[in-house]
């Protein structure tokens, strides 16, 4: 009887995340190729998620919201978002994780500079806030979307942030010139 509680524990242990669609350890995106690490293809098709952010423009220090969210029902179970130059292939920029669906990444031995799940529970959408950093040029958010394991989107992009080096934005991105 022993032998067989050991034989189900083991089996439930290794399948039953399988089974239920997402596995709850050891599923990561990978910081530069944003490719989940497991063997499926990512989408071709239009990807059911937009990346919304708060401001179009930023200077050093100021804190933009950016939300990941599901369009219609799709909702995901995982994802990785960073923001990039345009002309670049590193994040840029720390998070301040705020969303309880949410924990920080070490990309580039920068703590936070990408945010991810911090579970695999059904989301439609996670909030989180960027702190722009200094002498970076035009960038946008880019994230992999893992609806389930078969079904994830790679290089989802937000609209393009350019900074800006004038004394009329204060450091949460609002105008401090009063109209």
């Amino acid at each position: 009887m022993r032998r067989w509680s050991c034989f189900v524990f083991l089996f439930y242990g290794i399948f039953l995340p399988r089974i239920l669609g997402f596995p709850q350890t050891n599923t990561s995106i990978d910081c530069d190729s944003l490719l989940p690490n497991y063997e499926a293809e990512p989408q071709t098709s239009a990807p059911p998620y937009i990346i919304a952010v708060s401001f179009d423009n930023f200077e050093p220090g100021n804190e933009i919201q950016v939300t990941l969210e599901a369009l219609k029902d799709a909702g995901f179970k995982g994802f990785n978002l960073q923001a990039r130059e345009i002309e670049g292939d590193v994040p840029v920029g720390t998070f301040k994780i705020t969303d309880p669906n949410t924990k920080g990444l070490e990309c580039h031995n920068m703590t936070n500079s990408a945010v991810s799940h911090a579970n695999s529970d059904l989301k439609q959408k996670v909030t989180t806030t960027w702190i722009a950093p200094r002498d970076v040029q035009d960038l946008q958010f880019i994230a992999t979307v893992v609806q389930d394991l078969e079904k994830f989107w790679v290089g989802i992009q937000s609209k393009i942030l350019t900074p800006t080096r004038s004394e009329s934005v204060n450091g949460t991105g609002k105008s401090k010139r009063k109209v």
